[in-house]
């Protein structure tokens, strides 16, 4: 452990084995958010009224970095054939439902696992939170 006082900044980490580097992780102080940047783990489903995909909603400043205590409610929507199954933030105390179309992120993140139906088409995931640029995503039913 070392004390250090903060300074804003990037801090950089390089692991090396026989002189070699291996590994090398950044990370950047964030800014105030600004915007919810939506990620599907799939952008491809079939039409089979079972499949899902997980889309992670991350809270981001104006420079596109993760701000990691951001705690804003996202509200998720959906446009097309497909329904909210489930939300979650990874924050194992939460007591908020998982069967819901909002989530509190936790570490600036949260997550909306979408189902498709069997009709295919686009569907197409907002995310909206007050005070912030709201994040969409296109998933592709086939």
């Amino acid at each position: 452990m070392w004390r250090t006082v903060f300074e804003p900044g990037t801090l950089k980490a390089i692991s090396r084995m026989q002189g070699k580097t291996v590994a090398t992780t950044e990370v950047k102080t964030a800014g105030a958010a600004a915007k919810i940047i939506l990620t599907a783990d799939r952008n491809r489903l079939t039409a089979d009224g079972k499949d899902l995909s997980f889309v992670t909603a991350t809270i981001v400043d104006a420079k596109g970095i993760l701000v990691p205590d951001a705690a804003d409610f996202i509200q998720f929507k959906l446009k097309g054939d497909a329904s909210i199954v489930g939300v979650d933030n990874g924050l194992q105390t939460s007591m908020e439902k998982f069967k819901a179309d909002k989530q509190k992120a936790f570490n600036g993140l949260c997550l909306a696992v979408i189902q498709v139906t069997e009709k295919k088409g686009a569907v197409t995931v907002t995310a909206t939170a007050k005070g912030l640029a709201a994040g969409t995503v296109q998933i592709e039913v086939y």
